[in-house]
């Protein structure tokens, strides 16, 4: 009877208990989110355009010029390296941020960034708890690559939080084997894979289809596999991949291939040309299996993240330690464990086996290892690292950042008085009063780790440094700097000096500040010397941007009317690379 009469109320306290964790973890996950959402969007669009940057920018910019949306151009020649996707996004932008200019251009990466923290806590709570989920959205937030390409125009940010995505939701639905959301799936992998390319389907299948393999552990599974009837192998495998193996995924398939296809069967009707199909077999297959460019070496990868997730990166050995240390003990929680160990190497192994490597290409490893340093520092959270080595890893890592809060006061030291010529002509540091504010909270933050070394102290003072030190690279040093970059000001100043019309402009061997000189029409291009000279002789080129290198090649008389701006601790070859604008012909 007292037993019966318990119950309820048994049931009510820990509806009560699970109301208030889920409250808990709101408020939380929506602290990070505010303060995530700071770091992407401050000052976002504070620089002038960046690199890679014009190509989305100068892209969507010509879409909107003439009107086609599918067919992607730079200065009136194709460029369908990447699908239509990302440059939509950046259309769709352009509303909110009064037009075509560097916010819009960002704005999709810093949606994109702030919606991947959030799916990578919710991730990350299933997984394992809401202190775990809230420590890995601030890992991933507070990475420097990570910021960095929130913060910059790309599909790279994109591409990473779909594949979470599509991951998450097999993450919620895996139990169940088929179903609609099977479905849902194949078609967020087709949105995905309409930003950077297949990568979309393919990091996502290959993590879930090795983790179905794997969950149960390497012993289990190649028990199965290896052992009695080819039969029962074959079920076996069928069974840990039911998400795959059912009638839902036939429809998935052909709904995802529509979704991914479509674009560029409307792009091929309307140009006559099958360009786009030919440069996804190229960028995403040829470029795997036999790459014709960006040949980075096989260990590329294994430094290269060190330098992506700074500075969580100095704890990320002592996670990998403990992890597996953990699976070898047989720990709890294991299929979690599991799960992000697969993420990771799957993802580390994939773009290491890809015969095209850059640095950023292995972004998408950062929410895995997210994942492990989290897990590591917070759960248990009371508790000392089991393995003796991770212990040693983990203050060795605390201590490289640690030094490096202390020592980054140096900084503070005008060039002039450390540096060698021509580099002590470099300009003194902005805005120093938030950099010494920044550097006194951190070091506060080093001091209340080292009074008592705890995983969980770690935590919070790594979080504290890497949040400033992005605060202020990414609010408050770039900006600054922006004012010694010449393509924004030199494109502007070409346009007041031309009169405002770029029908007798030509460019030599360089696309210029194409974004900014925002012609009406494609610009005339030219890399041989005689068809410049005959545009010459006809009239067609009054005005020429080439860079200086290239002027004692043309034969032809110029006069130099802007240059793009130099500085003193700049090299001869960066000066020889700047553009100039040249009037064709004898000085008037």
């Amino acid at each position: 009877m007292n037993s019966a009469s318990a119950s309820p109320d048994s049931a009510a306290l820990q509806r009560a208990a699970g109301n208030d964790n889920d409250s808990r973890f709101r408020l939380r996950a929506g602290c990070v989110l505010i303060l995530a959402a700071i770091l992407f969007f401050a000052r976002l669009g504070a620089r002038a355009l960046w690199s890679s940057e014009f190509r989305w920018a100068e892209i969507a910019r010509e879409m909107m010029v003439t009107h086609n949306y599918f067919w992607p151009t730079i200065n009136g020649h194709v460029y369908y390296d990447k699908p239509l996707g990302s440059y939509w996004l950046v259309i769709f932008s352009t509303p909110f941020t009064g037009g075509l200019n560097e916010a819009a251009t960002r704005l999709p990466c810093a949606i994109a960034g702030l919606l991947a923290v959030a799916i990578l806590m919710r991730l990350v709570r299933r997984l394992y708890d809401a202190r775990t989920g809230v420590l890995a959205g601030v890992i991933l937030a507070t990475s420097f690559s990570f910021v960095f390409f929130s913060r910059h125009a790309s599909a790279d940010v994109e591409t990473l939080t779909g594949e979470l995505a599509a991951i998450l939701l097999f993450n919620h639905n895996e139990e169940r084997g088929g179903g609609l959301w099977v479905v849902g799936l194949w078609l967020i992998m087709a949105a995905t894979s309409l930003t950077k390319g297949l990568l979309g389907f393919a990091l996502p299948l290959l993590v879930i289809g090795v983790y179905s393999c794997l969950r149960d552990g390497w012993a289990q599974f190649f028990q199965e596999i290896s052992r009695g009837p080819l039969v029962d192998r074959i079920r076996s495998l069928v069974e840990r991949n039911r998400w795959f193996f059912n009638w839902y995924t036939v429809a998935g398939i052909a709904l995802g291939a529509m979704v991914y296809g479509l674009p560029f069967q409307i792009s091929s009707r309307l140009m006559g040309s099958e360009k786009g199909l030919q440069m996804v077999y190229r960028e995403n297959l040829v470029r795997f299996f036999d790459p014709f460019d960006h040949r980075g070496p096989i260990y590329l990868y294994v430094y290269v993240i060190f330098g992506l997730m700074a500075p969580w990166s100095a704890l990320l050995p002592a996670a990998l330690v403990e992890t597996h240390r953990l699976r070898h003990a047989g720990a709890e929680p294991a299929r979690a464990d599991r799960f992000a160990l697969v993420y990771f190497w799957a993802t580390f192994i994939f773009f290491t086996l890809s015969g095209s490597r850059r640095s950023y290409y292995i972004l998408p490893i950062l929410p895995a290892a997210a994942i492990l340093v989290a897990r590591t520092l917070a759960y248990p959270s009371e508790s000392e690292l089991r393995s003796m080595i991770a212990r040693r890893l983990l203050t060795i890592g605390y201590a490289i950042v640690a030094l490096a809060a202390v020592v980054s006061i140096v900084l503070l030291i005008p060039a002039r008085a450390i540096l060698p010529h021509p580099y002590d002509a470099l300009p003194e540091l902005p805005a120093k009063f938030a950099f010494i504010v920044i550097w006194i909270v951190s070091i506060a933050a080093v001091a209340y780790t080292i009074r008592k070394f705890k995983p969980y102290r770690v935590a919070i003072s790594v979080g504290v440094i890497a949040y400033l030190a992005m605060t202020y690279i990414y609010i408050f040093a770039l900006p600054a700097a922006d004012a010694y970059r010449g393509e924004k000001p030199f494109g502007y100043a070409v346009l007041n000096k031309i009169g405002g019309s770029t029908d007798r402009l030509v460019l030599f061997k360089t696309a210029g500040p194409l974004f900014y000189l925002n012609p009406p029409k494609p610009i005339p291009e030219f890399e041989k010397k005689r068809d410049l000279q005959d545009a010459i002789a006809k009239g067609a080129a009054k005005w020429m941007i080439v860079r200086r290198r290239d002027i004692p090649k043309l034969d032809t008389p110029t006069t130099i009317e802007l240059s793009e701006a130099s500085y003193p601790w700049e090299t001869d070859y960066n000066y020889r690379n700047k553009v100039v604008l040249v009037r064709v012909g004898s000085a008037p």
